[in-house]
């Protein structure tokens, strides 16, 4: 797979009382991708901006929401499990 396109694969995490939440008990994260990115995909970029193992993948695609104004656009969020004992930190404690 080519480097720079597993860099533009993950776009963001999300982060909300649920995700915490599986982040705490299952070791799995929640991440928001591109629309056509395929699990391998996201499975190596993981790996490569993170430095952790991945374990396993599941995506799902999010419908957008309907406005007054118009629709939201449709996206795609992975959840991630990592292996036990490893850990993604998002922004450095001080």
């Amino acid at each position: 797979m080519n480097k720079e396109r597993l860099l533009q694969v993950i776009l963001a995490p999300l982060t909300s009382e649920k995700t915490v939440n599986l982040a705490d008990q299952s070791n799995q994260f929640v991440f928001r991708v591109l629309k056509n990115a395929t699990k391998p995909e996201i499975a190596a970029a993981i790996a490569l901006l993170f430095e952790v193992d991945v374990q396993a993948v599941r995506t799902l695609n999010v419908r957008g929401k309907k406005k007054r104004t118009g629709q939201r656009s449709d996206w795609k969020k992975a959840y991630v499990r990592i292996k036990a004992g490893q850990d993604i930190k998002f922004a450095e404690e001080v």
